[in-house]
């Protein structure tokens, strides 16, 4: 009988000290009271509990939490009453003071937010909340997390997921927008055709200047081309009158190796002179030489015509 009792004795102590060893899992924390007395915060690993004086007064979560909580009414200081609901995200960083430091830490939390953001709300008028988001998070965050550290809970970050005004101010609002709408599209629309009309003129304007260029253009290539052929032109009359030149003075030079008598050159220059004389001249001056010889063709003129009329008679 004893041996039974004894092994009986020996199951139940092997069955009590395994069903007390605790393995705690990541991002967990065991909160131990030995004989109602805190004793100690189990961490990640394996831990044993003495039996029948080590309880596990709470376990608690490490990781970020995220509470949402309803829409609560407000009141700004304009006393327009609207809807806020906010997110909260926070973490436990303290599971002592987590479990001792608050009864229902869940409960607090939301009362505390929801007079924080009335507290914030009051001082506004409608138009900053509605505006004034970022500014809500941040002081909110900040209040809360001064007001919960006690607690052993971390604010990481508020957010305000809705504000809800009255239908009326919403009915205002929706259109004060139409109108600030419509009104930006006609400020768009006369700003584009300004800038129409800019462009218009602009466009005019550069095709005025470059028809003037052109026009500059034509006249200064017109002027090259009148230059150049006023430069052609001379050069042909210089061309020819050299040329008239080195003929004349090659008939000079064949003359002069002609050495031709006084007689000649008397015949040349009467040729002249009768060339001068069929001009519009009205004064020519004759050399003394021209009228020898012009008297003596008279004298053989007035011979010949003095023998012919014998030889008429003659006959």
């Amino acid at each position: 009988m004893m041996p039974y009792i004894l092994s009986a004795i020996g199951i139940l102590i092997v069955v009590v000290v395994f069903t007390n060893i605790k393995f705690v899992q990541q991002s967990k924390a065991y909160v131990i009271a030995r004989m109602g007395a805190f004793r100690t915060v189990w961490t990640v690993g394996p831990h044993f509990k003495i039996p029948f004086f080590d309880r596990v007064v709470k376990i608690v979560s490490l990781k970020e939490q995220v509470v949402d909580f309803p829409p609560q009414p407000v009141i700004t200081k304009d006393n327009v009453t609207m809807q806020i609901d906010t997110v909260l995200y926070f973490q436990i960083t303290d599971p002592k003071l987590y479990t001792y430091g608050v009864e229902q830490p869940m409960s607090a939390i939301e009362n505390l937010s929801v007079t924080t953001m009335r507290n914030i709300i009051g001082d506004m008028d409608l138009e900053q909340t509605l505006t004034s988001r970022d500014i809500i998070n941040s002081r909110m965050r900040s209040l809360l997390d001064e007001a919960t550290d006690p607690w052993g809970i971390k604010v990481n970050r508020v957010e305000v997921k809705n504000i809800m005004p009255p239908p009326d101010i919403q009915n205002a609002m929706e259109k004060q927008m139409k109108a600030d709408r419509e009104k930006r599209e006609l400020v768009l629309r006369a700003e584009g055709q300004r800038q129409s009309q800019i462009l218009m003129a602009e466009g005019e304007k550069q095709a005025a200047i470059l028809r003037a260029d052109a026009a500059k253009q034509a006249k200064i290539m017109e002027a090259e081309a009148l230059k150049t052929a006023k430069i052609l032109e001379a050069e042909a009359q210089a061309e020819a009158i050299m040329k008239v030149q080195q003929a004349t003075a090659d008939a000079i030079r064949l003359i002069n190796e002609a050495e031709p008598g006084e007689g000649v050159l008397k015949i040349k220059a009467l040729e002249a002179f009768q060339a001068a004389a069929n001009g519009k001249a009205t004064k020519i001056i004759i050399p003394s030489e021209i009228q020898g010889l012009a008297g003596l063709c008279a004298s053989a003129k007035g011979i010949l015509d003095g023998v012919e009329p014998k030889g008429n008679e003659q006959a």
